[in-house]
């Protein structure tokens, strides 16, 4: 029953929003880099996007589940890089939690088989 129940969870997306100050964004994608080295099980992928000539951008984490996101996000190495990172920000960035639907691999251009019933 466990099995099932697995195919039946969803994966889930951390988003942030935000703008860096002037400047900041190069120091800003490697603290990004090294906050995401310390991830470990649970941890599906990550995106960072910066809209072009400007400090905005978007950070984009991909999880199994909300408890491999939480763990993850729980430890000191996380809470540490993250520290480091807020005073490079221009105002406090947003941070919202989505549960990815559909997933299109690249090579197949089909939806991904979702968790149905």
């Amino acid at each position: 029953m466990e099995d099932f129940q697995d195919f039946l969870t969803h994966k889930i997306a951390h988003v942030t929003v935000g703008e860096f100050q002037i400047g900041k964004f190069d120091e800003a994608r490697q603290i990004y880099q090294e906050a995401v080295s310390t991830y470990g099980d649970g941890f599906r992928g990550a995106y960072l996007l910066q809209e072009q000539d400007s400090e905005r951008g978007m950070a984009i984490l991909l999880w199994d589940n909300e408890d491999s996101m939480k763990a993850n996000e729980g430890t000191e190495a996380h809470k540490a890089v993250l520290r480091k990172m807020m005073p490079l920000f221009a105002e406090t960035p947003t941070t919202t939690y989505y549960e990815v639907v559909t997933e299109i691999a690249a090579d197949t251009a089909e939806p991904a088989p979702q968790n149905i019933l």
